[in-house]
């Protein structure tokens, strides 16, 4: 039985939850929208829309398709305009390399659009060309619903039930419960570790580094140790 691993990208693979966090507080603030920083980051790992449309519940705004297109657009914006001193988590790009040795598929599903992710994936070396990487811009709708991570295991032509998700936010391991795939949390994001394991985690590491100093506990090995 083949197993695969879908990665989310912010917070995972790459250092860039809180930039991110900062961009959107830019972009509300920009729209007349204040909100503390913590309220924001409870929501990051959640497709755009969803996002500003929970966001501007909370703080009581006049949610309209217009504001949200707008919010979306200075996000995007603020983030490639701070986004320049970002890089890969430690042990990520050593992570998928031994993926790639060890023959086991591997491919990134991201809630950002190819707009945002596009900078960051070049970052951590991964070619969207090469690598059947899927984004926001691809589904119908992102997490919490599973169809980033439906739609990169098709890609891969693996069984979603035979993938395994790994992801920093309750976000990810909802939509990864939700498809019927195991899931794998990592603290990077600045989520918990009980926050993680109620979402579905079955083992939780502190970052891509650690995830791959345990990578035999997770079912990984090399041909040699089967």
């Amino acid at each position: 039985m083949q197993t695969a691993f879908l990665f989310d990208l912010d917070g995972t693979l790459i250092d860039s939850v809180y930039q991110h966090v900062l961009a959107w507080q830019r972009a509300l603030k920009e729209a007349g929208i204040p909100l503390s920083v913590w309220r924001i980051h409870r929501k990051i790992g959640m497709s755009g829309g969803l996002f500003t449309q929970m966001l501007l519940r909370e703080t009581g705004a006049d949610i309209t398709p217009e504001l949200i297109e707008r919010l979306s657009r200075l996000h995007a914006a603020a983030f490639n305009e701070i986004s320049g001193g970002i890089g890969p988590l430690p042990g990520a790009r050593e992570l998928l390399a031994y993926l790639d040795e060890v023959q086991m598929p591997w491919t990134i599903a991201t809630s950002g659009r190819m707009e945002t992710a596009g900078p960051t994936l070049k970052g951590l070396g991964v070619d969207p060309d090469a690598k059947p990487v899927v984004t926001r811009d691809q589904v119908r709708y992102a997490k919490p619903d599973p169809d980033l991570f439906v739609t990169a295991a098709e890609r891969l032509e693996i069984p979603i039930e035979n993938c395994i998700v790994v992801g920093d936010s309750v976000w990810d391991l909802l939509a990864a419960r939700r498809a019927r795939a195991l899931s794998i949390g990592l603290l990077s994001g600045g989520y918990g570790r009980e926050e993680l394991e109620r979402a579905g985690a079955f083992r939780v590491f502190e970052d891509p580094a650690d995830l791959l100093h345990h990578i035999d506990e997770v079912g990984v090995r090399r041909p040699s140790e089967d």
